[in-house]
């Protein structure tokens, strides 16, 4: 029976955690290195007409661009200026949920390619409105940060000089050395606050924890009148299960002539915000916990959640109204 446990043990719980330690500690060391060579204003030259829009600091820009390549960069370069007092907490969690776009970029080609051959055209529709709904969020928080961050005075760049009058070159070397002493320091952090929080997500679940919120969800949808009868069988497995499942029943009722494009696009997007608290707690937190300190890590999470849930409902909202 014992060595039947170890290698589901390893394969659900040991493996993801070492691969999730692995991307965290790769962003990390991206981060401190792009830190270590000052290039973080350089980078946030990509996003800087929204930065300068929004108050926002050069930290913010950069981790706008990075997050089109690597969400875990991103939020570690955040994390990284906070703790080093380069950033105050409010324009931490405004930078974090400016992210929401890139964020989204970021996985897009994957949520599409998912939802196309299940529901065909509707994937257009719904993959539209939820990036709809990712400008929003995005849009929304440069005017939040326009109106909570003081105007920012851009510095006069002082660049240094060798003896003999020339620009200086990149110290490579030394960008090296000081990126790997701070990722040392930083990790044991990591390890300490990411390791036991995701074992214990990971024994709840087990445990039906999450099972059972899942299926308390899933059971009370009767304040949602306008749903067809047979939306509620693809938000139920979209809770209860996963994405996938709902599409996959989606895809069947499509199909077979039982429900139009319509029905189906609510009925995902009803599901997707009722689905995302859970699944925040049980993928995002343990992901958080080990780049921010848990607190702030639970305050960005719960921040995030309230901008995306709202942004959804806006869209689902607009849909329903204009398609009537």
């Amino acid at each position: 029976m014992q060595l039947d446990i170890l290698p589901q043990l390893w394969i659900s719980l040991v493996w993801p955690l070492i691969r999730l330690i692995c991307f965290i500690s790769i962003g990390l060391l991206v981060a401190s290195f792009i830190e270590s060579l000052n290039w973080t204003s350089k980078i946030a030259a990509l996003a800087r007409p929204l930065i300068r829009l929004g108050n926002l600091s050069d930290t913010a820009g950069a981790s706008f661009s990075m997050a089109l390549f690597s969400g875990v960069t991103a939020n570690t370069m955040l994390s990284e200026a906070y703790e080093q007092k380069k950033i105050e907490k409010k324009e931490l969690i405004l930078s974090n949920l400016f992210n929401s776009l890139p964020t989204y970029f970021l996985h897009l080609p994957t949520v599409f390619f998912i939802t196309a051959p299940f529901i065909k055209g509707a994937a257009i529709i719904y993959v539209g409105l939820t990036f709809g709904a990712a400008i929003f969020r995005t849009f929304s928080i440069i005017i939040l940060s326009r109106f909570l961050l003081p105007p920012r005075i851009k510095p006069v760049a002082i660049i240094p000089e060798g003896k003999d009058g020339k620009t200086q070159g990149v110290d490579w070397r030394g960008a090296l050395e000081k990126s790997w002493k701070r990722f040392k320091k930083r990790i044991r952090k990591i390890i300490q606050f990411t390791v036991p929080i995701y074992i214990l997500v990971f024994f709840l679940h087990r445990g039906g924890v999450f099972t059972v919120l899942e299926e308390l969800m899933a059971t009370y949808l009767s304040f949602l009148p306008w749903l067809s009868p047979q939306s509620m069988g693809i938000i139920t497995l979209h809770i209860a299960a996963e994405f996938t499942a709902g599409l996959a029943m989606a895809g069947a009722l499509l199909q077979e002539g039982s429900m139009n494009y319509r029905d189906i696009i609510l009925a995902l997007l009803v599901g997707n915000v009722l689905s995302s608290p859970v699944r925040a707690i049980r993928h995002q937190f343990p992901y958080y916990a080990g780049i921010f300190k848990p607190k702030i890590a639970a305050e960005l999470i719960l921040f995030n959640q309230i901008f995306r849930i709202g942004s959804l409902i806006l869209m689902g909202c607009i849909y329903f109204f204009v398609t009537m």
